[in-house]
C-alpha cells in the first residue's frame, strides 16, 4: 500500500494551534471531509504535529490518484470551505510553489528496504 507524506506549517500562535487541534478532534471534524477521503481512496490519514510544523501521513490504495482527489475537492463546495476554514490557520512552507499548500515530502530512509538491502549484502 503506498504511503505519502505532505508537511505544511501552522501561523506560530498557541490559541490558533489549539483551535486547529479542536477542529481535527473526531467529533468536530465535518461528516463530508471524512467522506471526500475515504471516496477519493484513502485507507488512513493521520496528521501529526511539532510546534508549528505539521505532517500528514496518507496510506492509500494502488488505484488513488492525486490529481482526481485535487478535481473533486475543487468540485466539492464542503471541502472548499472547510479547506477556506484551515486556512486562517495554516500557511506555507518556505519555498513552496503559489498557491501550494501541503507539500509533498520526500522519503531518504526506509528500515525495511535497508534490512533488505542488507540481507542481500550479506549473502553474497
Amino acid at each position: 500500500m503506498p504511503r505519502l507524506c505532505y508537511a505544511l506549517d501552522l501561523h506560530d500562535d498557541p490559541k490558533m494551534i489549539a483551535e486547529y487541534e479542536r477542529w481535527h478532534r473526531a467529533d468536530n471534524v465535518w461528516p463530508e471531509i471524512v467522506e471526500s477521503i475515504l471516496s477519493a481512496g484513502v485507507e488512513e490519514l493521520e496528521i501529526y504535529r511539532a510546534g508549528d510544523r505539521l505532517l500528514l501521513i496518507m496510506d492509500v490504495g494502488e488505484d488513488f490518484d492525486p490529481a482526481a482527489k485535487a478535481a473533486a475537492d475543487a468540485a466539492n463546495p464542503q471541502v472548499r470551505a472547510w479547506e477556506d476554514l484551515m486556512w486562517r490557520f495554516q500557511k506555507p512552507l518556505p519555498g513552496a510553489a503559489p498557491g501550494e499548500k501541503w507539500k509533498p515530502m520526500q522519503r531518504i530512509f526506509s528500515l525495511s528496504h535497508s534490512r533488505d538491502v542488507q540481507e542481500g549484502l550479506a549473502g553474497r
